[in-house]
């Protein structure tokens, strides 16, 4: 039998799989979820048994049907400035990379939204590869999820302070599993990263800024890298699609909301 995998739940969707598939009745789902969310996010829990606020009999039950499996690691390189970059090879075997950056008041993460890119920036080394696919909102939570674990950061004084989406992919031509994984990442329940410390970047997909704003509502970065739309369509073939002019304007509704 295929055991389900726990990062494929949001929380919502983890109450009524405990709730239909485990059987637990419905005035002890809410508290269920919690104990094992909790204990997932807060804790980094990646066996079955060690949720201790489980009973036995709980457990035995779920480890017949989820698993807290995450990716593995294909390749480290950690720099003498302590940054550690990550090869991450994911269950369908495709490579995405993740990037942890420590200064001396914070430590960010940067994380990938896709497998290669269409946008053809001519700064980006992603830009090189072809679109292979769209990362779920699991594998984009798995590499917070790989970097905490490696660097032991389950204290309540966080290790990653800060988490920025601006690895491989345009956030926003993923956006609702970038916006799952950012409702994710910001539950004071797990993760517990506040909307100030998580920033998306974008090469400037304007028609879904103002639904970012409303849904999203993170910092948001956007890479300009010209002053005018002529030279900005040398280097970003976007600016042809949305120009320099639309992208202030939804910018400024952004930072209205």
């Amino acid at each position: 039998m295929n055991l389900k995998n726990f990062f494929e739940f949001n929380f919502d969707s983890l109450k009524i799989f405990l709730n239909q598939d485990l059987n637990i009745e419905e005035k002890k789902v809410l508290m269920r979820s919690k104990q094992i969310w909790q204990s997932v996010y807060k804790k980094g829990s990646f066996q079955i048994n060690s949720l201790t606020t489980f009973p036995l009999e709980l457990r035995s039950k779920l480890n017949n049907l989820i698993s807290l499996e995450i990716p593995k690691i294909e390749k480290k390189q950690t720099s003498e400035d302590g940054t550690i970059k990550w090869l991450i090879k994911l269950f369908d075997k495709n490579e995405v990379e993740c990037v942890y950056i420590p200064e001396k008041t914070r430590a960010t993460l940067c994380i990938s939204s896709q497998v290669g890119c269409t946008l053809n920036c001519r700064f980006c080394h992603t830009g090189t590869q072809r679109l292979v696919k769209n990362l779920s909102f699991a594998e984009i939570i798995n590499q917070v999820m790989i970097a905490k674990e490696q660097l032991n950061d389950w204290g309540e004084q966080k290790k990653i302070t800060n988490i920025v989406l601006m690895g491989m992919g345009e956030p926003f031509y993923n956006y609702e599993n970038v916006r799952i994984a950012v409702g994710i990442l910001k539950d004071k329940e797990g993760l517990n990263y506040g909307p100030k410390k998580i920033t998306i970047s974008t090469a400037g997909i304007a028609n879904k800024i103002p639904e970012a704003a409303r849904e999203i509502g993170t910092y948001l970065a956007l890479s300009l890298h010209a002053p005018t739309d002529d030279i900005r369509e040398m280097i970003m073939p976007i600016n042809k699609k949305f120009k320099i002019k639309d992208l202030i304007e939804q910018c400024k509704y952004y930072s209205s909301v």
